[in-house]
């Protein structure tokens, strides 16, 4: 390949498919959006019905948006995603799994079925369905597979072990999943953001002392916006990231480089 090769047509999706799990607010918002302006169709999996809002913003950007109720905690219903997007769309180009939840309890008294709950969703979901969407990526003889792990993937919080555990182990999963399908033309990457203002978020971050403390960490001066995820989204969803594999990319504002 020769450098006068490049062009920034390799960061368009267009002609595209991606499915992007929790995609109808918050960061999976972003990711979906950044897609549809860069051209590619989506396929969205949603557990509730609050769907209007990334509806509007695709078809607004003239793209295409499809959507199957599901959830991801159960094994039936994500091999009905994968047939369902195949059956629509004809393939599968992107998956970004972004869907997660977490549970804050005091460690002695951390309840066994919500460490569960955290564990399928953030963690197990995210295997089975990367394993199931690989399927028909293979068959393509391409893909892009972008999991989302946090600034909890490095280190840990109190009050959530379940959630810590889960996001570690998105690194463990990205790493695998490279190994096992670089020899497809298929890539897996990882985001992992530090601290950003969503509704998820809204009570810690309406803590003065909490939000002070990690923002006098953040070098950058600020917590992050979707907005600040949706250009890596784009990169290692397209062509332009083909020899990036098995990396976990920190969107943190500097906040892992400061102690």
């Amino acid at each position: 390949m020769d450098i006068r090769d490049f062009s920034l047509d390799w960061f368009s999706l267009k002609g595209k498919v991606a499915i992007v799990t929790g995609a109808t607010r918050n960061l999976g918002l972003g990711y979906a959006t950044a897609f549809a302006k860069a051209g590619a169709d989506l396929f969205i999996p949603h557990f509730s019905d609050n769907t209007a809002t990334v509806k509007s913003i695709v078809e607004g950007e003239g793209r295409r948006i499809e959507f199957l109720k599901a959830d991801l905690s159960i094994r039936e219903d994500i091999t009905r995603v994968v047939d369902e997007c195949v059956k629509r769309y004809g393939r599968i180009d992107i998956l970004v799994n972004n869907a997660a939840m977490n549970y804050f309890e005091d460690f002695e008294n951390f309840p066994d079925e919500e460490f569960s709950k955290v564990i399928e969703l953030n963690l197990k979901s995210v295997y089975y369905l990367s394993k199931e969407a690989s399927k028909v990526m293979i068959r393509q003889k391409s893909g892009k597979i972008i999991n989302i792990g946090s600034a909890l993937s490095y280190t840990s919080d109190r009050k959530c072990p379940s959630y810590v555990t889960a996001k570690h182990g998105i690194i463990g999963i990205t790493r695998t999943f490279a190994n096992e399908l670089g020899k497809y033309n298929i890539q897996t990457n990882a985001i992992c953001p530090g601290f950003f203002k969503t509704d998820v978020n809204l009570a810690v971050s309406e803590d003065p002392v909490f939000y002070n403390k990690i923002n006098d960490r953040i070098s950058c001066g600020r917590w992050g916006h979707p907005a600040d995820l949706m250009g890596i989204a784009v990169f290692l969803a397209s062509r332009a990231s083909d020899y990036l594999n098995g990396a976990d990319i920190k969107v943190d504002g500097g906040f892992a480089a400061t102690i």
